[in-house]
């Protein structure tokens, strides 16, 4: 028997699954956490990321079947959490805690990069605002979340650190280093950035300049590699190239061109596949590639499924408890409406702006607060789509995916408002089955789509919502929205 594995590093924890190589069947996987975080500073030690791999693949190779070993796994590649700042010395040691994606101390340096690209008139009047400049130029506009303003950030306020930088990595860079001792990335990971450009498959030098136009960064930044690419080898195993979370879920839930996914996890991502690049001057629409060669337009929120565990920690119930409490109130008159941006929002662009909750009357019960939170990350979640649907042709189904998919209210919620089927991905860990995806992909030599097939990902189970009526729900979130922010 051959396996392969794919890893999963996300904010909150490493996750490994190991898979049959010809049938994709899952035969070990494990999980292990990661420090917790909460914004506005949210940064953690690299090596903690290892740690936690080396602790889950422990675990899921000792669950292989019987006779089998470490030995029968022929590749591995790693999908992590974009946008991340790893930054190394020359000896590989963090010069800073990494910035993972939600940190938001970087706002002031997106608001100063867009103004570097700012238009002027003759006068030297500012006549725009930097937003199309960035669009055309790395098909996105830099947010708080991005890679080069963390940069800016830790070149503004560490020097020091900043001197002593020798690479700067994404998350699963990093995790691949550690296991090739290449400094590598993929094209996927790399178009998260804001100084990698989609549409010309190149770095943006004068981008990095911006930052820091005294440093070389020819040499600082990983090579990107091919989607077929070997990194190099960990043991007797091939390792692939990797990629960012969300191109590995794509890969994972068997995405065609037309298909749309919306992902929730600790954020929430509505993102499609699409055959040519995108940029999208308002910057609601990240113009990613993805890890095939293709194209992943994407729109993420700051706040999904830990909206819900928040509010069944106020309600004191576990998730089980808190949905049958969500699913009682559905249909139920005078549920309040809840903005869910709990710890700052992305999509629309809001770092600083907190939840809220309207239309509470007295005789308010617990499953109608419940409902309310589901209601809303199902609408910060449409809001999303719909911002996406501008720039990609959403014409199939919509795939539901990550941990919160879990939840039969939010299923019912969402199914009840979108017009196009829903359905609820084949696999549970999207981003771990897409990077196995990737390994399987190069042990055989075959491409990604070939690998999709065999293993059935582009299967999934239709959604039933018969009964479910939101009613104004949409109209009366965006009441709230438009008027509390």
């Amino acid at each position: 028997m051959s396996f392969v594995a794919g890893v999963d590093s996300s904010t909150q924890s490493t996750k490994v699954e190991i898979r049959d190589l010809d049938t994709g069947e899952i035969v070990g996987s494990a999980s292990a956490p990661h420090p917790s975080v909460t914004p506005p500073v949210s940064e953690q030690n690299p090596a903690s990321w290892w740690q936690a791999f080396e602790m889950a693949w422990s675990q899921a190779v000792g669950r292989l079947p019987a006779g089998t070993s470490e030995s029968s796994i022929s590749a591995i590649s790693v999908a992590g959490q974009q946008h991340g700042m790893v930054a190394l010395d020359l000896e590989d040691r963090p010069v800073h805690p990494a910035k993972l994606w939600n940190d938001t101390e970087s706002v002031p340096d997106a608001g100063w990069l867009l103004g570097q690209l700012a238009a002027r008139d003759a006068d030297g009047k500012r006549i725009d605002d930097g937003t199309a400049a960035w669009a055309r130029a790395v098909g996105s506009v830099p947010v708080a979340a991005f890679t080069a303003t963390k940069l800016s950030w830790l070149h503004r306020t560490h020097p020091d650190a900043w001197n002593r930088i020798a690479k700067v990595l994404l998350p699963h860079d990093y995790l691949t280093h550690r296991l090739t001792g290449a400094y590598t990335t993929d094209r996927g990971d790399a178009s998260g950035t804001g100084y990698w450009s989609p549409s010309t498959g190149e770095y943006r030098w004068d981008l990095l300049a911006v930052i820091d136009a005294d440093r070389d960064w020819t040499n600082v930044v990983p090579t990107v590699l091919g989607p077929l690419d070997v990194a190099g080898h960990w043991n007797a195993a091939a390792v692939a190239v990797g990629t960012g979370d969300n191109m590995a879920a794509a890969l994972g839930l068997g995405l065609a061109v037309g298909d749309a996914a919306l992902s929730v996890g600790t954020s929430g991502t509505a993102f499609a596949v699409a055959d040519a690049p995108t940029a999208d001057s308002s910057g609601a629409v990240a113009g990613f590639a993805d890890a095939t060669g293709g194209f992943l337009p994407l729109v993420c929120t700051s706040n999904a499924a830990k909206v819900l565990d928040a509010v069944a920690r106020l309600l004191g119930v576990d998730h089980d408890e808190f949905d049958r409490l969500a699913l009682a109130a559905i249909g139920e008159a005078n549920v309040p409406v809840l903005l869910p941006y709990f710890d700052g929002e992305r999509t629309p662009n809001r770092p600083s702006a907190t939840g809220l909750i309207g239309g509470v009357r007295s005789d308010v019960t617990r499953e109608q607060f419940a409902l309310a939170a589901v209601n809303g990350v199902a609408c910060g979640l449409l809001d999303a789509l719909d911002a996406l649907r501008a720039y990609a042709s959403v014409t199939g189904r919509v795939v539901l995916t990550g941990g919160g998919a879990r939840s039969m209210a939010l299923r019912g919620v969402l199914g009840g408002l979108l017009d196009e089927p829903l359905v609820l991905g084949a696999v549970e860990q999207a981003v771990a089955t897409g990077a196995a995806v990737q390994a399987a992909a190069i042990a055989h030599g075959v491409d990604h789509a070939t690998i999709q097939t065999r293993w059935g990902l582009d299967a999934g189970t239709g959604i039933q919502v018969d009964g479910v009526d939101s009613g104004d729900l949409r109209a009366r979130f965006a009441d709230l929205r438009d008027a509390g922010h």
